[in-house]
């Protein structure tokens, strides 16, 4: 193909246009400058807003977790396996979750005239003795309901599928009082769970 020569320039054509944006760059201080906005909104609207969300989706996060969601619970109380555990220990009275008002009795009784006697002994000391008597009962009542419902646990969901910890898990939760109990109890006494 034959080539045409270049022709030579003239005084005729327009001149060239400088290439560029029309203006300086600006500094890295100026970019940084344009980029900065506050981490946290600074109107009272924005503040308001989002306190308003804050606490609608913790209170949904305290509802989940009294209602026992999946979704909400903390990681030791999630699972099929725990949530069998923790219907065993509410359908059923233990003696481990009076503990609490025991000892306010007993601190209760304390208080009162080291006078009152009851066969030559305080009746301070009496309560001590009955609450430390108490103690035993609920530690013993402990350990019966960890093997009762280890055994259990292992005849339902299989002894090599056995989750670690189920047995203290339910002395834990029976120590407890029920009203207290987070998630709350999802089964009435008496209602064994299958």
């Amino acid at each position: 193909m034959p080539t045409t020569p270049a022709s030579p320039p003239s005084n005729d054509d327009p001149p060239e246009t400088a290439v560029g944006k029309g203006r300086a760059t600006p500094t890295r201080a100026e970019q940084e400058a344009a980029r900065r906005r506050p981490l946290v909104a600074n109107t009272k609207e924005a503040r308001a807003a989002a306190k308003a969300e804050m606490n609608e989706r913790r209170n949904r996060a305290q509802a989940g977790l009294a209602a026992g969601e999946e979704k909400y619970l903390p990681v030791r109380d999630k699972g099929p396996q725990r949530r069998w555990v923790r219907d065993y220990v509410d359908s059923g009275w233990h003696p481990a979750e009076f503990v609490m008002g025991i000892m306010v009795l007993v601190i209760l009784v304390s208080l009162l005239p080291p006078a009152w006697a009851i066969g030559g002994v305080s009746v301070g000391a009496w309560a001590y003795l009955v609450m430390m008597g108490y103690l035993v009962l609920a530690i013993g009542g402990m350990i019966l309901l960890g093997w009762r419902v280890k055994t259990k646990a292992a005849a339902k969901f299989g002894k090599e599928r056995l989750e670690r910890g189920l047995g203290w898990y339910a002395a834990m939760r029976s120590l407890q009082m029920r009203f207290m109990r987070l998630p709350k109890p999802q089964v009435k006494r008496g209602e064994r769970p299958a």
